[in-house]
């Protein structure tokens, strides 16, 4: 089979389309032909070697696919050829095939395509996770969505929406926060035109955003953290800037605020039962028309790199998807 291979830490032009051997389906595994891989920012981070999860070389990025199953193990139950599924694996999506536990697979619903079964787990999971799990949002509570226009950025704005919650998204252009107000966004902030603080007094009178979702870091957090309400919490998701902010605690002590960590890959493997619950949420939000993940663009397993290229260099609104038949 093809498959795109990291040999060496470095950048998406670093990495090539080899010929590898086909998986065989080991005990409590099953193969998959893959129909669509899902790109997400970590992604970028991994083949450099800098995300907080680092496989041994060589390897093949990607974690989040749908595809069909091709074969499973022999003690593999409630899985057989055939079988349309979602899966989330550690890495190995980027190829023509995949090798994945039994127990990461999910059955996909009936009707689903298959690039949006492949853009369902990672950012919504996070988001989920982020936005119900870690920041309890409430009806009528106020949500400020940074980087929203983003993978995250637009599930969380979705998942605010579903809570019954008032959400702002803030993004550097204008097309990209059209896109925001498309999947709900009641108010949008251009922050590369206006002021940051200024834009969120405005559209709180005051008050600040209950809850502050940063997927971003950089230089917008600590004035989004200065707005922030009383009581308020600041999602903590990760670093797309680049750069990490020190954020003053004295904010967190007079605001009575929190900082709250967002590492929704380890919260899978210590709470796979709330994970669980938290997919079957979606599942039944996407069902009902709560949330649709924006698929912006589709590529080639060839074309791998120039995906990754556009996601470091934050072309993307939404989703992008792999398609490794293509």
């Amino acid at each position: 089979m093809k498959a795109i291979v990291c040999n060496d830490w470095g950048l998406p032009d670093t990495l090539r389309v080899e010929e590898v051997p086909d998986p065989v389906a080991a005990p409590g595994h099953v193969v998959l032909d893959v129909k669509a891989a899902g790109v997400n920012f970590p992604d970028v981070l991994i083949i450099q070697g800098k995300y907080q999860y680092k496989p041994a070389l060589p390897f093949t990025p990607g974690n989040e696919v749908a595809g069909v199953v091709r074969a499973v193990g022999d003690d593999v139950r409630g899985f057989k050829p055939g079988d349309r599924v979602i899966a989330f694996s550690a890495h190995g999506g980027f190829a023509e095939q995949l090798l994945a536990p039994a127990a990461a697979l999910m059955p996909m619903p009936e009707g689903m395509d298959f690039d949006t079964a492949a853009s369902i787990t990672l950012t919504y999971g996070t988001s989920h996770h982020a936005v119900v799990d870690r920041a309890a949002l409430k009806h009528g509570e106020t949500m400020l969505v940074l980087g929203a226009a983003g993978g995250v950025g637009l599930a969380a704005i979705e998942i605010g929406k579903a809570l019954g919650a008032r959400v702002i998204a803030a993004a550097s252009s204008d097309g990209k926060l059209q896109v925001c107000k498309a999947h709900g966004a009641d108010v949008v902030i251009n922050y590369a035109k206006e002021d940051l603080r200024e834009a969120i007094k405005a559209a709180t009178g005051g008050k600040g955003p209950d809850v502050i979702y940063d997927p971003v870091g950089g230089d917008y957090s600590e004035p989004a953290f200065r707005s922030i309400a009383w009581r308020g919490r600041y999602l903590v998701v990760g670093f797309a800037n680049g750069q990490i902010p020190e954020l003053p605690l004295n904010l967190a002590l007079l605001k009575g605020a929190s900082i709250v960590g967002v590492f929704w890959g380890e919260f899978t493997k210590r709470e796979p039962k709330a994970s669980l619950a938290g997919m079957q949420q979606l599942l039944g939000w996407l069902g009902e028309g709560k949330i649709r993940p924006h698929i912006s663009a589709r590529y080639a397993l060839a074309d791998t790199p120039h995906a990754l290229n556009d996601m470091a260099a934050r072309k993307v609104t939404g989703k992008i998807v792999i398609h490794p038949h293509a």
